[in-house]
């Protein structure tokens, strides 16, 4: 593993690891950015995403124009501005 993944005893520290694959750090994580302003956005963007994974196929075409706008677009009601414009591009093709 790449220097600062792992501590002693081989413990994984990555950020996915703590803070997505486990279920406490990921409720603790979670609750860290809907507990702050600068963050809930983030927070909110992560939970709409992950509901949008789970969405039926028919519902993802609404979905993803909801998510843009609230997120994506400047002046939405929680716009992401940290995010890149990579991130935020529409999907092409």
């Amino acid at each position: 593993a790449p220097p600062g993944h792992t501590q002693d005893g081989g413990q994984e520290t990555s950020f996915r690891w703590q803070c997505v694959e486990q279920p406490i750090g990921k409720l603790l994580f979670r609750r860290f950015l809907e507990g702050s302003a600068e963050f809930a956005a983030a927070g909110a963007l992560w939970a709409e995403i992950e509901a949008f994974e789970q969405c039926e196929d028919v519902e993802r075409e609404a979905a993803a124009k909801r998510l843009r706008s609230r997120f994506f677009t400047p002046g939405g009601s929680e716009h992401c501005g940290f995010l890149s414009a990579a991130a935020t591009a529409p999907p092409t093709g």
